[in-house]
């Protein structure tokens, strides 16, 4: 068995820029599990207290949460998946990429589970700004003298309104804002775990619930309600799966620390603050005889004079929680263009300083219509609740199962040590999965739908960009070949550099041949020129060309790019090769693309209805000129009609 690829030590990284990053990774990595003390218990209380409440009952759920902590992010997600990382970079999609390396690249099993996961995540983008930010306002209602003034309406329309503001800022860059995301976490992490601390003195007994047998026992006694129960206990973790994602951008060293020092010890603190405050207000009903009712625990922790700073400051940590999510599906939007998973879209950098600050136009207002459409029909935070857990924990599965694979076959570990540390945690995720999938009615079908409308999308562009290649292999002939006989009958020669664009460079491009037969001419010099994405975050851009004469009428040019990185064919022409001259003048290149003309057919390909959606998709997809960052004034497009 092969060791587990070494993570840098305290010692790598200098202690300013280790504070430094971990600050920015409590800020942005932590927003989306952070603010699940909003709603997570009291969802979790309430389903168990649909048919009445004993103390057990609150250290049963209670119980299930902090072990959720511990054993899903703790254990599975930051001592354990942590380290499978693609150069450092994580998430659904870098763990696609390398299960795709351990199996081969056109490996269908990992591709079809990063399709899957990729789907689900965006669910999740929808749902966790909806719930986060809405669940925040709720708050106001807590408010001593202010629950009349604030309806469910008023909420609404509150929501809405941060919510719209939010999404569009995101064109102008959130590089100056986020500069307060860490601080604002930290502050958010340290309020909520002093709440706890203050609530835990009133009932201390409450400390028993870290027992794991309360969280047997209630399982074990309450049946189906207890499925339910631990569905919606789920949506204490919900935010797990940014802790990988977000790994390139902080390095694994800084979230673990964030998380054991300030992010995990505050959660436990809250939940068990919260705990001890329901299991005071249920012997104050008892000693009343009054029925318990389940209420908005943590708001109604903080003292009256504090509540409405607690309201400001969760709307604050929700927001931020927001961007976290929105950015995450601008990242993974990206890698999936990049890993061919989804068409061109239109890409725009908003800080010149990180290239990993991005915004994309198409998939931010998706977005914000998906998030008004949950907002105004499900009108609650409770009601929204039901629809979350499915998303997070089909993703989680996915990564659990893409984990198998990279500890198998690209660790090499023996078959039985794999599945002896990868099945309990699938176990675990079938669990939860299972139990959120009973709530399917209540609400859980809309990330469902959500992530079968992506996958769908995924799945027909794939196959019709496969169709769409076989077509074109089939017309073009061997580069060397056209080369020989262009050598024996030269055609008319003209001045300049001309740059065919080709997924194949071995092949005489469409393009190359249409110029050659509708005009008769061939450039001086061509360079047939191929885009390539690998399997990991960045290439070195000292090798990002590959050149290969061909004869002295043509040169083949591979451009390598990884998937985080955005192609730049004009830039990276112009580098040096070798110590040869520049490949490129830009005053005297034309660039040739092929642009095919799709046709629909119901006799071949695909079936009508998939036609229809891969001409949409292509229709719109991003001009690729625009995505390679290709002058406009200088392309010629040519192409062929394609039947899918």
């Amino acid at each position: 068995m092969s060791s587990v690829p070494e993570q840098p030590g305290p010692h790598d990284v200098p202690h300013p820029a280790l504070i430094a990053l971990t600050v920015g990774a409590i800020g942005v990595v932590f927003g989306d599990i952070g603010t699940s003390p909003l709603y997570a218990f009291r969802e979790a209380l309430g389903l168990a207290a649909s048919d009445g409440m004993a103390a057990s009952e609150i250290f049963g759920v209670l119980s299930l949460a902090l072990w959720s902590l511990i054993l899903v992010v703790s254990v599975k997600y930051v001592l354990f998946l942590m380290r499978a990382d693609n150069q450092g970079e994580g998430g659904v999609l870098a763990l696609t990429a390398l299960a795709r390396r351990a199996l081969g690249r056109r490996s269908l099993i990992a591709l079809t589970l990063g399709a899957a996961g990729a789907a689900l995540f965006y669910g999740d983008a929808i749902i966790t700004p909806a719930l986060s930010v809405l669940s925040a306002v709720e708050g106001l209602r807590t408010i001593p003298g202010a629950g009349a003034m604030f309806d469910e309406d008023t909420i609404m329309a509150i929501t809405v309104v941060i919510l719209i503001g939010l999404f569009l800022m995101q064109a102008r860059g959130t590089a100056r804002v986020s500069r307060l995301f860490g601080p604002v976490c930290i502050l958010w992490f340290l309020v909520i775990g002093a709440l706890g601390v203050w609530h835990i003195a009133d009932e201390p007994t409450i400390l028993a619930a870290i027992n794991p047998a309360h969280a047997v026992e209630f399982m074990a006694t309450h049946g189906r309600l207890g499925l339910f129960v631990l569905g919606a206990v789920f949506l204490t973790v919900t935010g797990a799966e940014a802790l990988t994602a977000d790994m390139g951008h902080f390095g694994a060293l800084p979230i673990r620390i964030g998380w054991f020092v300030l992010a995990f010890p505050a959660l436990m603190l809250n939940y068990f603050g919260q705990g001890a405050y329901a299991l005071n207000a249920l012997e104050a009903a008892n000693a009343a005889h009054q029925p318990f009712l389940n209420r908005d625990w943590f708001f109604l922790m903080a003292p009256d004079a504090l509540r409405p700073w607690l309201v400001v400051l969760a709307g604050l940590a929700t927001v931020i929680a927001s961007q976290a999510v929105i950015t995450g599906a601008y990242s993974l939007t990206q890698q999936a263009i990049q890993l061919g998973l989804l068409p061109r879209l239109r890409i725009r950098q908003t800080s010149a300083a990180f290239a990993g600050q991005i915004y994309l136009p198409a998939i931010n207002w998706l977005l914000l219509a998906g998030v008004l459409v949950l907002v105004v029909q499900f009108r609650n935070s409770s009601a929204m609740a039901a629809a979350y857990g499915i998303a997070v924990t089909g993703t989680m599965v996915v990564t659990t199962c893409l984990a198998y694979i990279v500890v198998r076959h690209r660790w090499n570990w023996q078959r039985a040590t794999a599945m002896a540390v990868i099945l309990p945690f699938l176990a675990l995720d079938l669990i939860f999965f299972g139990a959120n999938i009973l709530r399917v009615v209540e609400g859980g079908w809309v990330p469902l739908v959500i992530a079968a409308c992506i996958g769908l999308l995924i799945a027909t562009w794939v196959r019709g960009r496969g169709i769409v290649r076989a077509f074109e292999q089939r017309q073009s002939i061997p580069l060397a070949d056209l080369a020989a006989a262009l050598a024996k009958r030269p055609p008319e020669r003209v001045e300049g550099t001309a740059v065919f664009l080709t997924s194949n460079p071995d092949h005489a491009p469409g393009a190359l041949m249409h110029n050659l037969k509708h005009n008769k001419v061939l450039h001086e010099r061509n360079l047939v020129v191929s885009v390539r994405t690998a399997d990991r975050p960045m290439t070195d851009p000292d090798s990002r060309a590959t050149v290969t004469r061909v004869d002295d009428n043509f040169t083949t040019v591979v451009l390598h790019y990884g998937f985080m990185e955005t192609p730049d064919v004009p830039r990276d022409l112009g580098f040096e090769h070798s110590g040869e001259r520049r490949l490129l003048n830009p005053a005297k290149t034309s660039y040739f693309i092929g642009r095919n003309t799709i046709k629909p057919s119901a006799e071949e390909g695909m079936p009508m209805w998939q036609d229809q959606i891969f001409m949409f998709l292509q229709r719109n997809a991003a001009d690729p000129t625009e995505f390679l960052r290709i002058p406009p004034g200088k392309v010629l497009e040519l192409g062929e009609q394609v039947t899918v």
